[in-house]
Protein backbone atom coordinates (compact mmCIF):
# COMPACT_ATOMS: atom_id res chain seq x y z
CA UNK A 1 0.00 0.00 0.00
CA UNK A 2 1.43 3.56 -1.18
CA UNK A 3 0.41 5.76 1.86
CA UNK A 4 1.50 9.77 1.39
CA UNK A 5 1.31 11.47 4.81
CA UNK A 6 3.16 14.61 5.96
CA UNK A 7 4.82 14.76 9.01
CA UNK A 8 2.15 16.73 11.09
CA UNK A 9 -0.13 14.30 9.68
CA UNK A 10 1.23 11.19 10.74
CA UNK A 11 2.55 12.52 14.07
CA UNK A 12 -1.17 12.84 14.77
CA UNK A 13 -2.31 10.00 13.95
CA UNK A 14 0.46 8.26 15.96
CA UNK A 15 -0.63 10.55 18.69
CA UNK A 16 -4.77 9.98 18.22
CA UNK A 17 -3.67 5.73 17.45
CA UNK A 18 -1.59 5.57 21.36
CA UNK A 19 -4.73 7.49 22.76
CA UNK A 20 -7.31 5.47 21.67
CA UNK A 21 -5.19 2.50 22.69
CA UNK A 22 -5.52 3.80 26.63
CA UNK A 23 -8.76 4.61 26.64
CA UNK A 24 -9.54 0.96 25.50
CA UNK A 25 -8.20 -0.27 28.36
CA UNK A 26 -4.71 -1.51 26.99
CA UNK A 27 -1.89 -0.15 28.86
CA UNK A 28 0.60 2.15 27.28
CA UNK A 29 2.92 4.10 28.77
CA UNK A 30 4.88 7.31 27.32
CA UNK A 31 8.15 5.95 27.01
CA UNK A 32 6.38 3.17 25.08
CA UNK A 33 4.43 5.63 22.99
CA UNK A 34 8.20 7.21 22.10
CA UNK A 35 9.38 3.95 21.13
CA UNK A 36 6.66 3.23 18.94
CA UNK A 37 7.56 7.10 17.49
CA UNK A 38 11.23 6.09 17.12
CA UNK A 39 10.16 2.40 15.56
CA UNK A 40 8.36 4.40 12.98
CA UNK A 41 11.50 6.44 11.54
CA UNK A 42 13.73 2.95 11.06
CA UNK A 43 10.77 1.03 8.78
CA UNK A 44 9.11 1.81 5.15
CA UNK A 45 5.83 3.50 6.19
CA UNK A 46 4.61 2.54 2.79
CA UNK A 47 4.46 -1.20 3.99
CA UNK A 48 1.24 -1.78 6.09
CA UNK A 49 1.91 -4.80 7.49
CA UNK A 50 5.80 -4.01 9.06
CA UNK A 51 4.05 -0.79 10.42
CA UNK A 52 1.04 -3.19 11.90
CA UNK A 53 4.24 -5.35 13.50
CA UNK A 54 6.29 -2.44 14.27
CA UNK A 55 3.62 -1.15 16.54
CA UNK A 56 2.91 -4.34 18.04
CA UNK A 57 6.29 -4.79 19.12
CA UNK A 58 6.43 -1.82 21.09
CA UNK A 59 2.65 -1.56 22.50
CA UNK A 60 1.30 -4.71 23.28
CA UNK A 61 2.58 -6.37 26.07
CA UNK A 62 0.29 -9.31 26.25
CA UNK A 63 -1.39 -11.54 23.55
CA UNK A 64 -4.67 -11.20 24.91
CA UNK A 65 -4.21 -7.23 23.83
CA UNK A 66 -3.84 -7.81 20.03
CA UNK A 67 -7.31 -8.29 18.83
CA UNK A 68 -8.30 -5.17 20.47
CA UNK A 69 -4.77 -3.88 18.75
CA UNK A 70 -5.29 -5.04 15.15
CA UNK A 71 -8.84 -3.50 15.39
CA UNK A 72 -7.84 0.32 16.61
CA UNK A 73 -4.64 -0.49 14.23
CA UNK A 74 -7.58 -1.01 11.02
CA UNK A 75 -9.26 2.02 12.13
CA UNK A 76 -6.16 4.67 12.44
CA UNK A 77 -4.27 3.39 9.48
CA UNK A 78 -6.74 2.00 7.08
CA UNK A 79 -5.70 -0.03 3.98
CA UNK A 80 -7.43 1.92 1.42
CA UNK A 81 -10.50 4.95 1.50
CA UNK A 82 -13.71 3.26 0.11
CA UNK A 83 -14.08 4.11 -3.66
CA UNK A 84 -17.19 1.63 -4.01
CA UNK A 85 -15.08 -0.80 -6.13
CA UNK A 86 -13.90 -3.18 -3.60
CA UNK A 87 -10.55 -2.90 -4.45
CA UNK A 88 -7.63 -4.09 -2.61
CA UNK A 89 -5.09 -1.56 -1.84
CA UNK A 90 -2.70 -4.37 -0.67
CA UNK A 91 -2.22 -6.15 -3.93
CA UNK A 92 0.35 -5.41 -6.88
CA UNK A 93 0.13 -2.07 -8.33
CA UNK A 94 0.43 -3.40 -11.89
CA UNK A 95 -2.53 -5.49 -11.08
CA UNK A 96 -5.27 -4.19 -14.44
CA UNK A 97 -7.45 -2.12 -12.79
CA UNK A 98 -9.74 -2.43 -15.82
CA UNK A 99 -9.43 -6.05 -15.05
CA UNK A 100 -10.66 -5.57 -11.51
CA UNK A 101 -13.63 -3.09 -12.13
CA UNK A 102 -14.85 -5.82 -14.72
CA UNK A 103 -14.85 -7.71 -11.53
CA UNK A 104 -16.27 -5.93 -8.91
CA UNK A 105 -18.97 -4.86 -11.92
CA UNK A 106 -19.44 -8.59 -12.19
CA UNK A 107 -20.22 -8.94 -8.14
CA UNK A 108 -22.70 -5.86 -7.95
CA UNK A 109 -25.11 -8.21 -10.47
CA UNK A 110 -24.49 -11.64 -9.49
CA UNK A 111 -27.51 -13.05 -8.14
CA UNK A 112 -27.47 -14.65 -4.76
CA UNK A 113 -26.37 -18.25 -5.29
CA UNK A 114 -23.25 -17.24 -7.78
CA UNK A 115 -22.14 -14.71 -5.11
CA UNK A 116 -22.43 -18.17 -2.62
CA UNK A 117 -20.51 -20.23 -5.24
CA UNK A 118 -17.77 -17.69 -5.20
CA UNK A 119 -17.21 -17.80 -1.50
CA UNK A 120 -17.29 -21.35 -1.51
CA UNK A 121 -14.15 -21.37 -4.07
CA UNK A 122 -12.69 -18.59 -2.10
CA UNK A 123 -12.92 -20.26 1.37
CA UNK A 124 -11.24 -23.41 0.23
CA UNK A 125 -8.45 -21.64 -1.02
CA UNK A 126 -5.95 -19.15 1.22
CA UNK A 127 -7.70 -16.56 3.19
CA UNK A 128 -4.60 -14.56 2.79
CA UNK A 129 -5.23 -13.91 -1.17
CA UNK A 130 -6.00 -10.56 -2.01
CA UNK A 131 -9.16 -11.44 -3.88
CA UNK A 132 -10.78 -13.03 -0.76
CA UNK A 133 -10.60 -9.13 0.93
CA UNK A 134 -11.21 -8.07 -1.78
CA UNK A 135 -14.90 -10.47 -2.16
CA UNK A 136 -15.64 -9.46 1.59
CA UNK A 137 -15.11 -5.62 0.53
CA UNK A 138 -17.61 -5.69 -2.53
CA UNK A 139 -20.09 -7.33 -0.63
CA UNK A 140 -20.26 -4.71 2.07
CA UNK A 141 -20.42 -2.50 -0.34
CA UNK A 142 -23.57 -4.08 -2.08
CA UNK A 143 -24.88 -5.79 1.18
CA UNK A 144 -23.80 -3.35 4.20
CA UNK A 145 -25.58 -0.08 4.04
CA UNK A 146 -29.22 -0.67 5.65
CA UNK A 147 -31.45 1.47 7.24
CA UNK A 148 -30.77 2.16 10.40
CA UNK A 149 -33.32 4.85 10.88
CA UNK A 150 -36.03 7.43 9.94
CA UNK A 151 -33.93 8.60 7.41
CA UNK A 152 -31.15 7.51 7.74
CA UNK A 153 -28.12 4.47 6.78
CA UNK A 154 -25.61 3.08 7.98
CA UNK A 155 -23.18 -0.12 7.29
CA UNK A 156 -23.76 -2.91 9.40
CA UNK A 157 -21.84 -6.18 9.35
CA UNK A 158 -25.07 -8.91 9.95
CA UNK A 159 -26.77 -7.77 6.96
CA UNK A 160 -23.80 -9.30 4.72
CA UNK A 161 -23.74 -12.80 6.32
CA UNK A 162 -27.39 -12.65 6.70
CA UNK A 163 -27.09 -12.47 2.25
CA UNK A 164 -24.46 -14.69 1.62
CA UNK A 165 -25.10 -17.59 4.68
CA UNK A 166 -21.44 -18.62 5.06
CA UNK A 167 -22.28 -21.35 8.01
CA UNK A 168 -24.82 -22.89 5.61
CA UNK A 169 -21.73 -23.80 2.97
CA UNK A 170 -19.92 -26.20 5.67
CA UNK A 171 -21.19 -29.22 4.43
CA UNK A 172 -20.66 -28.32 0.62
CA UNK A 173 -16.99 -27.29 1.49
CA UNK A 174 -16.55 -30.19 3.63
CA UNK A 175 -17.57 -32.75 0.96
CA UNK A 176 -15.34 -31.09 -1.81
CA UNK A 177 -12.19 -30.68 0.34
CA UNK A 178 -11.93 -34.14 1.71
CA UNK A 179 -12.67 -35.33 -1.79
CA UNK A 180 -9.99 -32.87 -3.27
CA UNK A 181 -7.12 -33.49 -1.10
CA UNK A 182 -7.96 -36.98 -0.19
CA UNK A 183 -6.34 -38.38 3.00
CA UNK A 184 -7.12 -35.14 4.61
CA UNK A 185 -8.82 -35.65 8.25
CA UNK A 186 -12.61 -34.86 8.46
CA UNK A 187 -11.68 -33.02 12.19
CA UNK A 188 -8.82 -30.72 10.20
CA UNK A 189 -10.84 -30.14 7.30
CA UNK A 190 -13.90 -28.99 9.95
CA UNK A 191 -10.98 -27.24 11.46
CA UNK A 192 -9.82 -25.24 8.67
CA UNK A 193 -13.55 -24.45 7.20
CA UNK A 194 -14.46 -22.75 10.17
CA UNK A 195 -11.32 -20.80 10.39
CA UNK A 196 -11.92 -19.50 7.11
CA UNK A 197 -15.67 -18.81 7.82
CA UNK A 198 -14.51 -16.96 10.67
CA UNK A 199 -11.52 -15.11 8.70
CA UNK A 200 -14.66 -13.33 5.88
CA UNK A 201 -16.68 -12.51 8.55
CA UNK A 202 -13.94 -10.40 10.33
CA UNK A 203 -12.83 -9.69 6.96
CA UNK A 204 -15.99 -8.30 6.59
CA UNK A 205 -16.76 -6.44 9.93
CA UNK A 206 -13.04 -4.51 9.60
CA UNK A 207 -14.96 -3.00 6.24
CA UNK A 208 -18.00 -2.31 8.34
CA UNK A 209 -15.95 -0.20 10.84
CA UNK A 210 -13.80 1.35 8.12
CA UNK A 211 -16.68 2.83 6.43
CA UNK A 212 -18.56 3.66 9.63
CA UNK A 213 -15.35 5.35 10.40
CA UNK A 214 -14.97 7.07 7.42
CA UNK A 215 -18.59 9.02 7.63
CA UNK A 216 -18.50 9.14 11.62
CA UNK A 217 -15.17 9.12 12.89
CA UNK A 218 -12.56 7.18 14.02
CA UNK A 219 -12.84 8.31 17.92
CA UNK A 220 -16.42 7.24 17.95
CA UNK A 221 -16.25 3.84 16.49
CA UNK A 222 -13.56 3.22 18.22
CA UNK A 223 -15.18 3.53 21.74
CA UNK A 224 -18.02 1.80 20.56
CA UNK A 225 -17.00 -1.33 18.89
CA UNK A 226 -13.27 -2.11 20.91
CA UNK A 227 -13.48 -3.95 24.02
CA UNK A 228 -11.18 -3.46 26.88
CA UNK A 229 -9.23 -7.14 26.88
CA UNK A 230 -10.29 -9.13 29.46
CA UNK A 231 -7.38 -8.54 32.59
CA UNK A 232 -9.49 -4.79 32.10
CA UNK A 233 -12.83 -5.85 32.56
CA UNK A 234 -14.61 -5.11 35.51
CA UNK A 235 -16.09 -7.81 37.17
CA UNK A 236 -19.74 -5.65 37.74
CA UNK A 237 -19.81 -5.93 33.93
CA UNK A 238 -18.34 -9.19 32.93
CA UNK A 239 -20.74 -11.35 30.68
CA UNK A 240 -20.71 -15.42 31.06
CA UNK A 241 -18.99 -15.81 28.05
CA UNK A 242 -15.92 -13.60 29.45
CA UNK A 243 -16.22 -15.48 33.03
CA UNK A 244 -15.22 -18.70 31.12
CA UNK A 245 -12.60 -16.30 29.73
CA UNK A 246 -11.41 -15.65 33.16
CA UNK A 247 -11.03 -18.64 34.27
CA UNK A 248 -7.69 -19.09 32.28
CA UNK A 249 -6.23 -16.14 33.97
CA UNK A 250 -7.52 -17.35 37.87
CA UNK A 251 -4.85 -20.02 38.08
CA UNK A 252 -1.62 -17.95 37.91
CA UNK A 253 -2.91 -15.67 40.30
CA UNK A 254 -3.63 -18.25 42.70
CA UNK A 255 -0.38 -19.45 42.93
CA UNK A 256 0.77 -16.06 43.41
CA UNK A 257 -1.35 -15.01 45.97
CA UNK A 258 -0.49 -18.15 47.58
CA UNK A 259 3.30 -17.75 47.30
CA UNK A 260 3.23 -14.25 48.38
CA UNK A 261 0.61 -15.18 52.16
CA UNK A 262 3.25 -18.03 52.77
CA UNK A 263 6.33 -15.42 52.06
CA UNK A 264 4.60 -13.33 54.65
CA UNK A 265 4.15 -15.71 57.47
CA UNK A 266 7.39 -16.91 56.72
CA UNK A 267 9.20 -13.61 57.62
CA UNK A 268 5.95 -12.75 60.25
CA UNK A 269 8.19 -14.08 63.16
CA UNK A 270 11.50 -14.86 63.77
CA UNK A 271 11.80 -18.51 64.98
CA UNK A 272 12.72 -19.56 68.98
CA UNK A 273 16.05 -19.27 70.82
CA UNK A 274 17.92 -21.91 70.11
CA UNK A 275 19.86 -22.25 73.38
CA UNK A 276 22.11 -24.80 73.10
CA UNK A 277 23.63 -23.61 69.86
CA UNK A 278 24.04 -20.21 71.41
CA UNK A 279 26.15 -21.67 74.46
CA UNK A 280 28.20 -23.43 71.99
CA UNK A 281 28.68 -20.48 69.75
CA UNK A 282 29.47 -18.35 72.69
CA UNK A 283 32.63 -21.20 73.58
CA UNK A 284 34.57 -19.08 71.08
CA UNK A 285 33.84 -15.53 72.73
CA UNK A 286 35.14 -16.48 76.10
CA UNK A 287 31.54 -17.78 77.14
CA UNK A 288 29.89 -14.36 76.08
CA UNK A 289 26.64 -15.11 73.74
CA UNK A 290 27.45 -12.34 71.66
CA UNK A 291 25.70 -14.20 68.70
CA UNK A 292 21.97 -16.00 69.16
CA UNK A 293 21.27 -18.72 67.10
CA UNK A 294 17.70 -19.45 66.09
CA UNK A 295 15.29 -22.71 65.64
CA UNK A 296 14.11 -22.31 61.74
CA UNK A 297 10.72 -21.87 61.41
CA UNK A 298 8.85 -24.72 60.21
CA UNK A 299 7.92 -24.33 56.71
CA UNK A 300 3.43 -24.91 56.10
CA UNK A 301 0.95 -23.34 54.25
CA UNK A 302 -1.14 -20.86 55.43
CA UNK A 303 -4.89 -21.93 56.32
CA UNK A 304 -7.35 -19.32 54.36
CA UNK A 305 -11.06 -18.08 54.87
CA UNK A 306 -13.04 -16.51 52.33
CA UNK A 307 -16.49 -14.60 53.15
CA UNK A 308 -17.68 -13.40 49.44
CA UNK A 309 -20.80 -11.32 49.11
CA UNK A 310 -23.46 -13.45 46.83
CA UNK A 311 -26.23 -10.89 46.43
CA UNK A 312 -27.12 -10.21 42.95
CA UNK A 313 -25.34 -7.03 42.87
CA UNK A 314 -21.96 -8.54 42.59
CA UNK A 315 -23.11 -11.61 41.11
CA UNK A 316 -20.74 -11.00 38.65
CA UNK A 317 -18.30 -10.48 41.00
CA UNK A 318 -18.71 -13.35 43.21
CA UNK A 319 -18.68 -16.07 40.59
CA UNK A 320 -15.15 -14.79 39.60
CA UNK A 321 -13.93 -14.32 43.79
CA UNK A 322 -15.67 -18.39 43.67
CA UNK A 323 -13.16 -19.76 40.86
CA UNK A 324 -10.50 -17.82 42.55
CA UNK A 325 -11.42 -19.36 45.98
CA UNK A 326 -11.63 -23.03 43.77
CA UNK A 327 -7.95 -22.40 42.48
CA UNK A 328 -7.05 -21.37 45.73
CA UNK A 329 -8.05 -24.74 47.26
CA UNK A 330 -5.14 -26.65 45.82
CA UNK A 331 -2.86 -23.98 47.05
CA UNK A 332 -3.09 -23.77 50.69
CA UNK A 333 -3.29 -26.65 53.40
CA UNK A 334 -7.22 -25.89 54.61
CA UNK A 335 -9.67 -23.19 52.60
CA UNK A 336 -13.09 -22.68 54.24
CA UNK A 337 -15.32 -20.88 52.00
CA UNK A 338 -18.48 -18.68 53.18
CA UNK A 339 -21.38 -17.19 51.15
CA UNK A 340 -23.59 -14.55 52.35
CA UNK A 341 -26.10 -11.88 51.52
CA UNK A 342 -28.52 -11.03 54.60
CA UNK A 343 -26.81 -14.58 56.35
CA UNK A 344 -24.09 -16.49 55.81
CA UNK A 345 -23.58 -20.01 55.27
CA UNK A 346 -20.14 -22.56 54.54
CA UNK A 347 -19.74 -23.87 50.77
CA UNK A 348 -16.64 -25.41 51.12
CA UNK A 349 -18.22 -28.92 50.33
CA UNK A 350 -19.72 -27.34 46.97
CA UNK A 351 -16.06 -27.34 46.21
CA UNK A 352 -14.69 -30.49 46.68
CA UNK A 353 -11.60 -31.69 44.14
CA UNK A 354 -13.14 -32.77 41.08
CA UNK A 355 -15.65 -30.57 40.95
CA UNK A 356 -16.77 -28.79 38.06
CA UNK A 357 -16.32 -24.99 39.32
CA UNK A 358 -19.75 -23.81 37.36
CA UNK A 359 -21.66 -26.91 38.54
CA UNK A 360 -20.51 -25.34 42.44
CA UNK A 361 -21.50 -21.76 41.72
CA UNK A 362 -25.03 -23.43 40.33
CA UNK A 363 -25.46 -25.80 43.76
CA UNK A 364 -24.84 -23.00 45.81
CA UNK A 365 -27.70 -20.73 44.37
CA UNK A 366 -29.94 -23.38 44.75
CA UNK A 367 -28.78 -25.07 48.01
CA UNK A 368 -26.90 -23.13 50.23
CA UNK A 369 -28.56 -20.85 53.23
CA UNK A 370 -27.48 -17.39 52.33
CA UNK A 371 -30.61 -14.79 52.44
CA UNK A 372 -33.81 -14.42 54.35
CA UNK A 373 -34.91 -11.14 53.33
CA UNK A 374 -32.97 -10.95 50.10
CA UNK A 375 -31.18 -7.88 50.96
CA UNK A 376 -27.11 -7.45 51.99
CA UNK A 377 -26.68 -6.87 55.72
CA UNK A 378 -22.97 -7.03 56.58
CA UNK A 379 -23.57 -6.53 60.04
CA UNK A 380 -26.23 -9.26 60.12
CA UNK A 381 -23.71 -11.52 57.75
CA UNK A 382 -20.38 -10.96 60.97
CA UNK A 383 -22.74 -11.02 63.40
CA UNK A 384 -23.92 -14.57 62.16
CA UNK A 385 -20.43 -15.68 61.41
CA UNK A 386 -19.10 -14.70 64.92
CA UNK A 387 -21.70 -16.90 66.31
CA UNK A 388 -21.71 -19.97 63.96
CA UNK A 389 -18.13 -19.97 62.93
CA UNK A 390 -16.24 -18.65 65.11
CA UNK A 391 -13.57 -21.44 65.01
CA UNK A 392 -12.85 -20.98 61.19
CA UNK A 393 -10.44 -18.07 61.93
CA UNK A 394 -7.08 -18.81 63.80
CA UNK A 395 -3.58 -17.63 64.26
CA UNK A 396 -2.82 -19.23 60.76
CA UNK A 397 -5.93 -18.21 58.64
CA UNK A 398 -5.25 -15.56 56.13
CA UNK A 399 -8.71 -14.01 56.36
CA UNK A 400 -10.35 -12.49 52.40
CA UNK A 401 -13.55 -10.49 52.19
CA UNK A 402 -15.20 -10.16 48.75
CA UNK A 403 -18.12 -7.45 48.55
CA UNK A 404 -19.09 -3.85 48.26
CA UNK A 405 -19.45 -3.09 51.87
CA UNK A 406 -23.23 -1.87 50.67
CA UNK A 407 -25.18 -2.88 53.85
CA UNK A 408 -28.44 -1.28 53.04
CA UNK A 409 -28.04 0.73 56.42
CA UNK A 410 -28.08 -1.43 58.44
CA UNK A 411 -25.68 -1.43 61.42
CA UNK A 412 -22.40 -2.34 60.30
CA UNK A 413 -21.20 -4.48 63.44
CA UNK A 414 -17.68 -3.17 63.47
CA UNK A 415 -16.80 -4.28 66.91
CA UNK A 416 -17.87 -7.90 65.79
CA UNK A 417 -16.17 -7.31 62.69
CA UNK A 418 -12.61 -6.32 64.52
CA UNK A 419 -13.03 -9.52 66.64
CA UNK A 420 -13.00 -11.84 63.76
CA UNK A 421 -10.17 -9.65 62.04
CA UNK A 422 -7.97 -9.74 65.09
CA UNK A 423 -7.99 -13.77 65.32
CA UNK A 424 -6.70 -13.86 61.73
CA UNK A 425 -2.83 -13.64 60.93
CA UNK A 426 -3.55 -11.32 57.82
CA UNK A 427 -7.14 -10.18 56.55
CA UNK A 428 -8.12 -8.44 53.51
CA UNK A 429 -11.06 -6.92 51.87
CA UNK A 430 -11.27 -6.64 47.75
CA UNK A 431 -14.12 -4.09 46.78
CA UNK A 432 -15.16 -4.41 43.41
CA UNK A 433 -16.77 -0.69 43.30
CA UNK A 434 -14.61 2.23 41.99
CA UNK A 435 -13.15 3.99 45.14
CA UNK A 436 -14.79 7.23 43.97
CA UNK A 437 -17.95 5.67 44.90
CA UNK A 438 -16.87 4.71 48.25
CA UNK A 439 -18.94 5.77 50.99
CA UNK A 440 -21.92 6.99 48.43
CA UNK A 441 -25.17 5.77 49.47
CA UNK A 442 -25.35 2.58 51.61
CA UNK A 443 -21.53 2.35 51.56
CA UNK A 444 -19.34 1.54 54.81
CA UNK A 445 -16.79 1.07 52.79
CA UNK A 446 -14.25 3.56 55.13
CA UNK A 447 -15.55 1.96 58.25
CA UNK A 448 -14.88 -1.17 57.67
CA UNK A 449 -11.51 -0.15 56.05
CA UNK A 450 -10.45 1.23 58.74
CA UNK A 451 -10.76 -2.35 60.35
CA UNK A 452 -9.39 -4.51 57.80
CA UNK A 453 -7.44 -3.23 54.63
CA UNK A 454 -9.74 -2.55 51.57
CA UNK A 455 -8.61 -2.60 48.40
CA UNK A 456 -10.35 -1.44 44.55
CA UNK A 457 -10.36 -4.75 43.23
CA UNK A 458 -12.56 -4.22 39.98
CA UNK A 459 -10.44 -6.21 36.81
CA UNK A 460 -8.02 -8.87 37.24
CA UNK A 461 -5.56 -6.23 36.60
CA UNK A 462 -5.70 -4.67 40.03
CA UNK A 463 -6.37 -7.98 41.74
CA UNK A 464 -2.42 -9.08 40.47
CA UNK A 465 -1.58 -5.44 41.67
CA UNK A 466 -3.16 -6.31 44.87
CA UNK A 467 -0.79 -9.58 44.51
CA UNK A 468 2.14 -7.87 44.14
CA UNK A 469 1.75 -5.64 47.37
CA UNK A 470 1.58 -8.61 49.70
CA UNK A 471 5.62 -8.56 50.19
Amino acid sequence: MKTVMTRESLVDRHLGFVQALREAGLPVSLAEGLDAAGALTVIDLADRNTLREAYAATLVKRPSYRPGFDMLFDLWFPPVISDGTGADPDADPDRDTGERRDRAADLEHAEIPELRDRLADLLMDDPDDPAFREFARAMVERFGRVQAAAGRQSWFSFAVIRALSPETLTARLLGRMLTERGGLPEKIARQRISRNIARFQEEVATDVRRRIAEESGIEKIARSTVKPPIDRIDFLRVTKAELAQLRREVYPLARRLATRLTIRNRLGRRGRLDFRRTVRASLSTGGVPLTTRLRPKRPHKPELVVLCDASDSVSTFSHFTLLLTFALREQFTKVRAFAFVDTVDEITKMFAPGTDVIDAISRMAQEADITRFGRTNYGNVFERFAERYADAVGPKTSLLILGDARSNYQAPALDTLKRIAGRARHAYWLNPEPRAQWDTGDSVATGYGSVVPMYECRNVAQLAEFIETLK
